[in-house]
């Protein structure tokens, strides 16, 4: 099977193939050749390995995005300031390459000067939703490792913040001093809601919040499932206090996992916003189909 075109998803830890056809999507492969465990010299020979049975005669386009385009990956690909479009055909910046079968070109990422803050990755994400939702205007929240609150306007991006949620999530229950209270994989939804109530009520306290998780792990009896629910809670009704002025009263679009976005979907119902939600395999292929030129612009609000 050869592809017309390849979408790439290049993360920190894995990669993430995708041939593309007239009819879309026509398979997928992924391995562990992260950037963080390449040089750059290993670079192609990582993407040929995975990708070679897609290739024949002729030149296959490659469109890549995230940490492949950071300054340690493969070739940088510089940020763009917002307010922009997320993603602009002709504006991926080329790769260099050896192998006469592809020509590779990465997606730059955005940055925002005040408050400093930068995406890699999440910014063909949201052209992928804008495409798959022409015409939206309003917030899209990326959960993740590093949460991504954007304002959307007019098909550009016109603010973000980021958070380190999933990341705190990762280093408390697993590094920390409260990992000894939440072994193993269960989970507590009564908890995780009350960790939510709590984390918005007082993101103040979120310090000492968490160190009664232990405390209580220790003293009260507190289990396993409901601590750990409870962490994710508290982190996330932090962060949703924290960007109130993203969510309050706007069309919120959830792009990510579905385990994640169920947990964000959860927490915002409790205070009234009802969300849309998309898979991130799907925004990101679209986001690149859309960069490859195989779906059309999105349009803004402003353009009908």
């Amino acid at each position: 099977m050869k592809a017309d075109w390849i979408a790439v998803d290049w993360g920190t830890t894995n990669l993430r193939a995708f041939a593309m056809g007239p009819e879309g999507l026509r398979a997928e492969v992924m391995s562990e050749d992260g950037m963080g465990r390449l040089t750059p010299a290993e670079f192609e020979p990582a993407l040929i390995r995975l990708i070679e049975p897609w290739l024949g005669q002729g030149v296959t386009p490659v469109l890549a995005c995230g940490m492949v385009g950071s300054r340690q990956g493969w070739q940088e690909a510089p940020y763009r300031s917002v307010p922009c479009a997320p993603l602009e055909p002709g504006q991926l910046v080329p790769v260099p390459v050896r192998d006469g079968r592809i020509r590779v070109e990465i997606a730059p990422g955005l940055k925002q000067m005040r408050p400093a803050d930068v995406m890699r990755g999440e910014e063909t994400q949201i052209a992928g939703a804008l495409a798959l939702h022409p015409g939206f205007d309003g917030a899209m929240c990326l959960p993740g490792t590093h949460s991504k609150w954007v304002q959307i306007s007019a098909g550009e991006v016109v603010s973000f913040q980021t958070f380190l949620t999933g990341e705190m999530f990762a280093l408390f229950s697993t590094q920390s001093v409260l990992r000894h209270g939440m072994a193993g994989t269960g989970w507590d939804e009564a908890a995780f809601d009350a960790g939510v109530a709590e984390g918005m009520a007082r993101p103040e306290r979120l310090a000492a919040s968490l160190f009664r998780l232990r405390a209580e792990g220790l003293i009260a009896d507190l289990g396993a499932d409901a601590a750990r629910a409870r962490l994710s809670g508290l982190l996330i009704g932090a962060e949703l206090a924290a960007s109130r002025a993203y969510w309050l009263g706007a069309r919120v679009v959830l792009v990510g996992s579905a385990a994640l976005t169920g947990l964000y979907a959860r927490a915002l119902a409790a205070q009234a916003v009802t969300v849309e939600t998309l898979a991130a395999k799907d925004c990101t292929i679209a986001g690149l189909a859309y960069a490859a030129g195989a779906l059309s612009k999105p349009v803004s609000k402003a353009a009908e």
